[in-house]
């Protein structure tokens, strides 16, 4: 009786050992795919790069206007400074513009950011091209370095008549040690 109350216990414990594992690996696997999912649908306002050629092709609508509202959120984890150079910009979709962020790193070693874009409303976000923007690629900042980075962008002349004010926020987070892991930095 006791040998079978054992091997329950054992089958048990090996069954919960396996759970655990693929809880973990699910939820390490969560946010690569969600990433993914969010570039593919412009799901929670992310957008990923759009080619020049494709946008280029876009007529300019001058009878519209739709303002854009520049937001920059700072991890708390982040020693930086972040902040849009205007909050606002009026634009005519099918018409490229480039609005520009401030950074300055307040630390006095080297680091390296990743700034995360999300589009409010979510539905503007796949009429929100993107052609050049800083959240593309990694930033590292020198301590005490500053830089103006640009956002090239057009919005398509087939945004909903309904939609007058797009929000484009970015959010930056310290990917420093991530960076020196992987040799980056």
């Amino acid at each position: 009786m006791k040998t079978e109350t054992t091997n329950n216990n054992h089958r048990l414990g090996w069954k919960l050992a396996w759970v655990a594992v693929a809880m973990f690996a699910f939820g390490y696997l969560m946010v690569p795919l969600y990433d993914a999912f969010c570039e593919l649908t412009g799901l929670n306002g992310k957008v990923g790069r759009s080619e020049l050629a494709e946008v280029t092709s876009f007529d300019t609508d001058p009878t519209r206007d739709i303002t854009i509202e520049f937001l920059a959120v700072r991890n708390q984890s982040m020693s930086w400074k972040f902040e849009p150079a205007a909050t606002k910009l009026s634009v005519h979709p099918g018409a490229t513009y480039t609005a520009y962020y401030k950074v300055k790193n307040l630390s006095a070693g080297q680091m390296v950011g990743q700034a995360v874009p999300s589009i409010s409303p979510v539905s503007a976000a796949p009429y929100f091209k993107k052609i050049e923007c800083f959240c593309f690629n990694e930033q590292t900042l020198a301590g005490g370095e500053e830089r103006a980075m640009p956002v090239r962008f057009v919005v398509s002349p087939d945004l909903p008549k309904h939609l007058s004010t797009i929000s484009l926020s970015y959010t930056f987070f310290d990917i420093t040690e991530k960076a020196k892991q992987q040799g980056r930095s």
